[in-house]
């Protein structure tokens, strides 16, 4: 009789337990409307000093027709950072030396948004929207992972009223008709 009556309180607990746990969500987080998936063809990549890391990456993007990308990592040195901070309407540049401490973001040849942090020879960070005019250094060093069966466009927000990222999926595509016509021996 004691093991029911502990089994029973037990399970009062549990149900009481998962009643707040169901209660304490947010009541208003919209659920996903659609997730797609793909796999990844990764490209890695080292850029020289000089060399422009945005427009490297949007040129890189081009030369390979990517509809869609992300940034799997990104290290190395600037000498020249030109950041875009939240809200503001126009860039913030700072020429000094930098350790890229993250680069992150979605690639693509119809629109990209991609993020940049750095640290200065304090450590102190800053980061926000990566613009043209973020120079290497010494080297950077890019992993970029292709999401093949997807295409990601920009398209206006009704709600943001900016340009958000859509993903699409890629549409199958036939094969090319050579005009040779294959026989099979009976």
């Amino acid at each position: 009789m004691r093991f029911l009556f502990t089994l029973l309180l037990l399970g009062l607990a549990v149900s009481e337990a998962f009643a707040q746990t169901k209660t304490a969500m947010p009541s208003s987080a919209a659920p996903v409307v659609s997730a797609l998936s793909s796999p990844m063809r990764t490209y890695a990549l080292r850029l020289a000093p000089g060399q422009d890391l945005r427009q490297q990456l949007q040129a890189f993007a081009q030369a390979q027709q990517i509809k869609a990308a992300t940034i799997v990592t990104g290290v190395g040195s600037l000498t020249s950072v030109r950041l875009r901070f939240a809200n503001q309407p126009g860039p913030t540049e700072y020429k000094e030396h930098f350790e890229v401490v993250s680069l992150v973001g979605t690639l693509s040849i119809n629109g990209s948004h991609l993020h940049l942090s750095v640290a200065d020879s304090t450590g102190r960070t800053i980061g926000g929207h990566l613009l043209d005019g973020n120079l290497v250094y010494t080297t950077m060093e890019l992993v970029v992972g292709v999401l093949e069966e997807l295409d990601f466009r920009r398209e206006t927000d009704p709600v943001s009223t900016y340009q958000e990222l859509v993903v699409y999926p890629v549409k199958a595509r036939k094969p090319k008709a050579t005009g040779k016509q294959k026989h099979q021996i009976p």
